[in-house]
């Protein structure tokens, strides 16, 4: 501690004095600081404010799109930024339509596979061979193409094994093609779709079966499974049985809605429909009922008469080519000639007529057969069971108090809620329908239900996205009062405080009293104090800096 200086001897001026005198001087210096730093302020909070909000403009694009996306981008003065880890390409959120079709203007980006555009370049005298692979390449890059303009398809590569053609059949082979989808995050694609692209693709390539297309995704999962056909599942038959059920559930509850009321009554049909097809001829004969009635399809009749002659008899041979010898009979034949026994199967008999003549008539009829011929084609689609469960609720009726309470319904009422579902649904009892009509209460939501679990408002993301705005303003706020606070405040009020009175050495000894010497020379002591400790911490700093540092460390810290 320096001891006081001689009342006649004026301190040295420190730098800390001068500026404080020159602020003394130009009181108006602390003000147009304080403003000039609020104006800083606001206007760095006004910029932030009017930040563009940026938007996705392309993800997942190449190396060389991006390139020539950048330089675009940079022709046109449109501000970009690329989001974390480079994935995507930002500009304004109210300019990406405008910057997307420009750069569709100019053919960006191009996409890693190239289309038919390979053959509007060939050079003279290519082979057979490059033009045969150009072609191969324009066409997987096309069917890429129509496979990425699917809504939930991102990127799609196709490779195609288009086999050489040969003049014998046993060395024919078919072609065949295998797909590879990148599907958007948190997007996927249905077993429809996936026979559309199949189907797609099997159709742009001459002689390729369908069953030849193998169609995988990102992540190694075969969606093309060659069983499918096997399992006889179909999308549109399923989606057909539930546009049948549907149709049902809405026929029974719009006729039975107007009765019980429309939150009153739910239905459920489950039906059993019948996709096969089925193509049946039969031909079946039956016999002539009524001979009468018959109908003759053929008649032939033949008729010979002879008159004047013997006819021939005997056996034909050698014997009935002789001449005949002269008869010698008796006049009466013995008794034993006429008992004599028939001749027996098989032997000779000469037939004699008595009578000049011989007449015969043969008559050949034929009858048309009963033939009915039946063709049976039995299309897809038709419904072989119904099964419908309807469920209606109590009905409210008000008691002698007026209190509303709910009461079952009465047997007549739910015969005839029955019969009228049965006519809605229209009940076959051949064909093996069934329906159960069930009464009985309905649960009421929020008292009888359960409620699901809440968030808490602290974990709500529309609380969350509030609270982050409220806390960005208030930590602004928060900073200006601060500044305003502990830094100007205090400056303007040190440096605009009138100074106080100084003491003249040429006044005469007992011309100020003695409160005013001693204020004086306390202050005195005080600035030298000041002055020495400024003086030494100069030194100090000089010859042992680390421990200078170390100091400021500590109070920082502190």
């Amino acid at each position: 501690m320096s001891s006081a200086a001689p009342a006649g001897a004026s301190p040295a001026p420190s730098p800390a004095s001068g500026l404080a005198e020159r602020l003394r001087t130009q009181p108006k210096l602390p003000l147009i600081v304080g403003a000039a730093a609020i104006a800083a302020a606001a206007a760095a909070f006004l910029l932030w404010s009017r930040a563009p909000d940026y938007g996705v403009l392309y993800t997942n694009v190449t190396d060389r799109d991006g390139g020539a996306i950048i330089a675009s981008l940079q022709q046109m003065n449109v501000p970009y930024k690329f989001a974390e880890g480079g994935g995507a390409i930002l500009v304004a959120r109210d300019k990406v339509p405008e910057v997307r079709l420009k750069l569709a203007s100019q053919g960006l980006p191009k996409g890693g596979g190239v289309g038919f555009e390979l053959m509007d370049n060939q050079k003279f005298g290519t082979s057979n061979f490059a033009e045969q692979v150009n072609y191969q390449r324009g066409l997987e890059g096309e069917l890429a193409r129509s496979v990425e303009s699917i809504g939930s398809v991102e990127s799609a590569r196709i490779h195609l094994a288009l086999p050489k053609p040969s003049l014998f059949v046993r060395d024919q082979k078919k072609p065949s093609a295998s797909v590879i989808l990148t599907l958007h995050r948190g997007r996927s694609i249905d077993e429809g779709q996936v026979s559309a692209i199949v189907h797609m693709v099997s159709s742009s390539v001459p002689e390729l079966n369908a069953k030849s297309v193998t169609v995988v995704d990102q992540h190694g999962n075969l969606l093309s499974a060659a069983n499918a056909g096997a399992r006889g599942l179909d999308v549109s038959q399923l989606k057909y049985a539930q546009e049948i059920e549907q149709g049902y559930i809405r026929r029974i509850e719009a006729i039975l809605q107007p009765i019980v009321g429309a939150s009153n009554v739910r239905a459920q049909v489950a039906a059993d429909i019948d996709f096969s097809v089925v193509e049946r001829t039969e031909e079946s004969y039956k016999p002539n009922q009524d001979p009468r009635a018959a109908a003759i399809r053929s008649q032939q009749s033949s008729e010979s008469a002879q008159q004047g002659a013997t006819p021939p008899g005997g056996v034909p041979g050698a014997l009935s080519n002789q001449p005949p010898q002269t008869p010698s009979a008796p006049i009466t034949a013995p008794p034993a000639a006429a008992n004599a026994a028939a001749p027996a199967p098989g032997a000779a008999t000469v037939v004699a007529s008595s009578a000049p003549g011989s007449s015969r008539k043969d008559v050949t009829t034929n009858y048309e057969l009963d033939r009915s011929i039946r063709h049976v084609q039995q299309g897809a689609g038709g419904v072989k069971r119904l099964s419908v469960a309807v469920v209606v609720n109590h009905r409210e009726a008000a008691d002698s108090a007026g209190k509303l309470s709910q009461r079952a319904l009465t047997p007549a009422e739910i015969e005839q809620i029955r019969n009228l579902a049965k006519e809605a649904m229209g009940f076959s009892q051949e064909r093996g329908d069934s329906l159960n009509v069930v009464n009985s209460a309905f649960a009421r939501e929020g008292r009888d239900e359960q409620p699901g679990p809440v968030l808490p408002f602290w974990r709500d993301p529309a609380n969350l996205g509030l609270a982050m705005t409220i806390a960005q303003y208030l930590l602004l706020a928060g900073l200006a009062l601060f500044a305003w606070f502990a830094v100007l405040r205090p400056l303007l009020r040190k440096h605009l405080a009138p100074p106080a009175a100084v003491p003249d050495a040429a006044a005469a000894p007992g011309a100020a009293d003695d409160e005013t010497v001693s204020q004086d020379n306390a202050r005195l002591r005080e600035i030298e104090r000041q002055k020495a400790d400024l003086d030494y911490a100069h030194q100090t700093a000089d010859q042992d800096p680390r421990l200078v540092a170390t100091l400021i460390k500590h109070w920082m810290n502190s």
